[in-house]
């Protein structure tokens, strides 16, 4: 068990959560680093199957920490341990030779989003969404946007929606080829479970074999975009816009969170008085 990230078993399906709720399982350096770590030791597993990914909370993945962004602007070894870090998530996500099940349980986005998308079955929330703004905030979309979105939908859809940003609803997902289904809230965990043991119960060799084959398609048609993006994201980590948004987003947090611990007191003070 591991603080930002949980692997729990159910028979030979393994259940891998992004386990930040307070921070709707945005990524901080060490989930970076779990995330990176977690495939190799599943498929390391004799025991395990197939494999189901949430988050834990309202949310799949909200993205990158605003702190964790703010570091990369003054530490050069951070900036490119985190492109290597994303490179490494990339490929073994793609030769990880057991099948993944997104269960999307909440918005998904930035790399939260890739992370679904790099999934092989996606089975989302109806009221979950998939929004990659890595452009709207200054930066590149290196950690899986340019290469995984041009594998499931049109590039006019990856232009349009990596371009702008914008939000992705659950059912619109699924007709852009970005997920399977959509799933009541309450029955995605049940429903991604069983699709998972589904998988699990397969021929083992030639489910891995197929998926291994399909591999190396995706390799094929993504590795030089995946280069090109993730070195251009690297020199956007200190782009002038870059850093002016992140301040920008960390002020509007701040004042968020003030004014919800502001109306917290007032509510508590209005309750002693009454009692009174």
């Amino acid at each position: 068990m591991n603080s930002v990230l949980t692997v729990t078993a159910d028979g030979g399906v393994r259940i891998v959560t992004l386990n930040r709720p307070e921070r709707l399982n945005s990524v901080s350096e060490e989930l970076h680093r779990r995330l990176s770590e977690v495939w190799r030791e599943i498929a390391e597993d004799p025991q395990a199957r197939a494999v189901v990914l949430t988050g834990a909370g309202r949310a799949f993945s909200a993205g990158g920490d605003l702190d964790h962004l703010r570091r990369h602007h003054t530490d050069p070894e951070l900036r490119e341990w985190s492109i290597n870090t994303d490179r490494s998530i990339q490929t073994q996500m793609m030769h990880f030779p057991l099948p993944v099940v997104a269960a999307v349980n909440g918005p998904a986005v930035g790399l939260g989003c890739s992370m679904a998308l790099g999934c092989d079955l996606v089975l989302m929330a109806e009221d979950a969404y998939l929004a990659d703004p890595h452009i709207s905030v200054g930066l590149v979309a290196g950690d899986g946007g340019v290469t995984l979105w041009p594998l499931h939908t049109s590039m006019l859809r990856v232009k349009e929606y990596l371009f702008t940003g914008d939000r992705i609803p659950a059912a619109t997902a699924v007709e852009l080829g970005l997920a399977n289904r959509t799933v009541p809230a309450a029955e995605l965990r049940d429903q991604a479970l069983a699709l998972a043991h589904r998988l699990a119960a397969q021929p083992v060799e030639a489910l891995r074999a197929t998926k291994l084959a399909l591999a190396v398609v995706m390799e094929q048609l993504s590795r030089g975009g995946m280069e090109a993006a993730l070195m251009s994201e690297q020199l956007t980590m200190t782009s002038p816009d870059h850093v002016r948004i992140v301040a920008e987003l960390q002020q509007r947090t701040a004042r968020r969170h003030a004014d919800s611990a502001s109306a917290a007191g007032r509510t508590t003070n209005q309750e002693s008085g009454s009692a009174g």
